[in-house]
């Protein structure tokens, strides 16, 4: 079936070339570098709210995890954060293994609704953003279609949260279960860049297998693979090759873990890597620098996992 508009993850060039390069001013180094203020800022609010009076105790996918990125992605693209319950809503129906198709299409069709009249407002009032630069740059001038625009900006938002937010407490868990590394990162701070991506590595939340159809006869490894058949690549099989990585299942937070494939590769490798990095390093120091006690209240093994394309916990009890 042909594809939605604007969902570039899905196409090939000169589609995806096309729609994506309209986006990487927004997602470069430099620009993500101007955003660690802000991130700072909202790291410390919500662990000022989680923490506020007497608590000792809280769910930290509720209180920190999700609302982290949410906010993130929220303040790069434009979108009013007072409306996270409804996103958060739709994505769970949009992403879900195990809901209602009939669900999911009603949950993109009130989303794309949503965002198509944002795009349409900040066409005519627009503001310094990324969905403010979408409506007067690309789409006032022909560059893009209402529709690519709207999908563009779904993809983003659903992509910018639901990764972060799963990818969190499942890094929180990690470093709780290694307390000699946890004690290393204390002690030095210039170890987290490392250890964001020893843990993207360790753990590769995107856990179901990326799909992929063959445009051409192709040899992998001694097995041929024919125009028109579909692969599905396991990333969390790649990151644990031993080939690649001395003792792959363990966890090392001094260990050079460059070259992971978390983010994907080539072409489609994640367009918001550099904000991800940077939510996962400030957030993560910040919560073990803030809360020195900080320790789970259930066992892992009792979590309840995420129905999610995207593996996770849905919530994680702690307390300090």
């Amino acid at each position: 079936p042909p594809q939605a508009p604007g969902l570039f993850h899905q196409m090939d060039p000169p589609d995806h070339t096309r729609l994506r390069r309209m986006l990487i001013p927004d997602f470069t180094f430099r620009r993500i570098e101007q955003m660690e203020g802000a991130v700072q800022r909202i790291c410390d609010d919500l662990l000022d709210a989680m923490t506020d009076g007497d608590a000792t105790e809280a769910d930290l996918v509720a209180s920190y995890a999700l609302p982290l990125p949410t906010l993130a992605i929220c303040e790069l693209l434009g979108v009013p954060y007072e409306d996270h319950g409804f996103f958060r809503e739709k994505s769970n129906a949009l992403t879900s293994v195990a809901g209602d198709p009939a669900e999911a299409m009603a949950a993109r069709m009130a989303l794309y609704g949503y965002l198509r009249a944002l795009i349409e407002r900040r066409t005519h009032d627009p503001a310094d953003d990324l969905v403010s630069r979408l409506a007067t740059e690309r789409v006032a001038t022909g560059e893009a279609t209402l529709d690519e625009a709207t999908g563009m900006v779904s993809l983003l938002l659903l992509a910018g949260h639901e990764t972060t937010a799963n990818m969190f407490p499942l890094a929180a868990i990690a470093l709780l279960q290694h307390p000699a590394q946890l004690d290393a990162l204390r002690a030095d701070d210039s170890l987290w860049p490392a250890a964001v991506e020893e843990l993207l590595r360790h753990l590769t939340v995107i856990h179901s297998g990326i799909r992929r159809v063959a445009t051409q006869d192709v040899d992998l490894s001694g097995v041929r693979v024919r125009a028109g058949e579909g692969v599905v690549v396991a990333l969390q099989a790649a990151n644990r090759d031993p080939a690649v990585y001395a003792d792959p299942d363990g966890l090392d937070v001094r260990r050079d873990a460059s070259g992971h494939l978390a983010f994907g590769h080539g072409l489609h490798q994640c367009l918001g890597q550099s904000l991800a990095r940077t939510e996962l390093r400030l957030g993560l120091s910040t919560l073990f620098r803030r809360l020195p006690s900080l320790r789970m209240t259930a066992p892992p093994e009792s979590l309840a996992l995420s129905t999610s394309t995207v593996h996770g916990v849905r919530s994680l009890p702690v307390a300090w």
